[in-house]
Parts: structure tokens; sequence; C-alpha cells
């Protein structure tokens, strides 16, 4: 039996990973609740391997080895550089102070490939999209889980976590939201113009993240090639897809 392998990406509503100065989201885009960090927390309370390509390894362990950022406590965080890891990478030489992480280099299909064959726990990526969309092209990505947080960043956004992954028919597994009762984004009035590129001073009072959970549909196994492209950083919200 091959282990499941989880594509775990946080997005604004507008599709975008990250975001750009002269956004000033700050992390999750300011939306955290305490349902949200739970449900995070409970996702990592079990044994897993993480799976990281090198960009977001990278600035995944900067960012958690500073001390500068808050939200590096937050329990699911914690949980996280607990977890074994294997980075795919033809460039890395150091672990940067990840506990228990090993390099890999070579074909990241043939690799993840092996880890499914081999691994006796489930397998979970964050970000990491350049991957994980070669990975989806190739079959390997059994769950895509997305957390989508009610943000708008056309202006400020980055990493548009979709951009270069190919076409898949996906079954609905699982939809959650969190931190607030279900809400009718189309209902929510948007504040200024649309041009402000910061986080208004009085956004609409929306405070909610949704977990949703899906995986490919039987009818289609077919895929584009996925393209290149640079891996996000953290932020947001939670949908899933397999």
């Amino acid at each position: 039996m091959t282990a499941v392998y989880t594509w775990d990406v946080f997005s604004t509503l507008d599709g975008y990973g990250s975001y750009a100065e002269p956004g000033d989201w700050g992390g999750y885009w300011s939306k955290q609740g305490p349902e949200l960090l739970a449900h995070r927390a409970a996702i990592f309370g079990t044994e897993q391997r993480m799976v990281f390509g090198a960009t977001t390894f990278r600035e995944t362990a900067q960012i958690m080895s500073s001390g500068i950022d808050p939200n590096t406590l937050d329990e699911w965080n914690v949980r996280t550089m607990q977890m074994p890891a294997t980075v795919i990478s033809s460039t890395l030489q150091d672990t940067l102070g990840w506990p228990d992480a090993t390099i890999v280099t070579g074909d990241a299909v043939d690799i993840v490939t092996r880890l499914k064959a081999e691994s006796d726990v489930p397998l979970r990526s964050p970000a990491s999209l350049s991957l994980n969309w070669a990975l989806m092209a190739a079959g390997l990505v059994d769950r895509l889980q997305v957390t989508i947080f009610p943000v708008i960043s056309g202006r400020t956004g980055t990493s548009p976590i979709l951009k270069g992954a190919g076409d898949f028919d996906l079954e609905l597994l699982e939809s959650r939201t969190l931190d607030g009762p279900p809400r009718n984004w189309s209902t929510v009035q948007p504040p200024g113009d649309g041009n402000a590129p910061r986080r208004p001073a009085n956004p609409p009072q929306v405070r909610t993240a949704g977990s949703t959970s899906v995986r490919r549909s039987r009818r289609n196994s077919s895929a584009k090639d996925a393209t290149k492209c640079g891996d996000p950083r953290p932020a947001a919200a939670t949908r899933s897809a397999a």
C-alpha cells in the first residue's frame, strides 16, 4: 500500500499564495482564529513526513529559526519542525537547522514515487509550487488541501498557487468553515475604490477560513505538463483537493 501524498497550500480568494510590498497583510493575511489554529494543530498531531522543494524549505527554515515571526510559536508550526523532512534540491547543501531533514538530489517524480512506495507514514508537502505542479502532472498528488482566506490581493498578490498546474477533474472530500458561520462571500462589500494596496483599516467583517478536501476524479487521469514558477511564503484559509 502506497503512502498518501497531500499537497497543503494557503491561498487568497483570488488564488495567490503570498504577497509583495507594498502589501502589509501580515501572517495568515491577519485572518487566523482559534478554530483555524486548532485545525492546523490537529492535522500535524499525527506522524507524517514533510516533503519540500528547495525554496519553500529555505524560507520556512529561516522564518522558523529567526525568532522574529510570532506565528512560528503556533502549535502546528512547532509540530511541523518536529517532523522528518525530505528536501528535493540540487542546490541546498545545508539542512538549515531543521532537526530531522534529508536533502535528496535527483528527479522529483522518481524521488516521490520511491517515497510513496517506502514510507510507513503519510506524506505532506507545504507550498512548494513548482514541485507539486510537476507531481500533479505525474499523478502522484493524492490530495490537495487548500486553505482559503477571505482576502483579495489582486495588486500585491504573488505566487498564484495553480498557475502552473494542468487540468484536473476533482472530487470533493471535505469542506469546512473555520472561525465563523458560513458566509456568502459574493455579498461582501469591498472597501474603498479597490485601488488601495494595503489592508483596509475597516475591512468587511468576514473572519473565516474554509477547509475543503478533494481528490482527482476517476473519470480523468490526464493532465498537462507543469510549468516552473517560484514557491510561495506562508499565508492563510483551507481548501483541499487530490
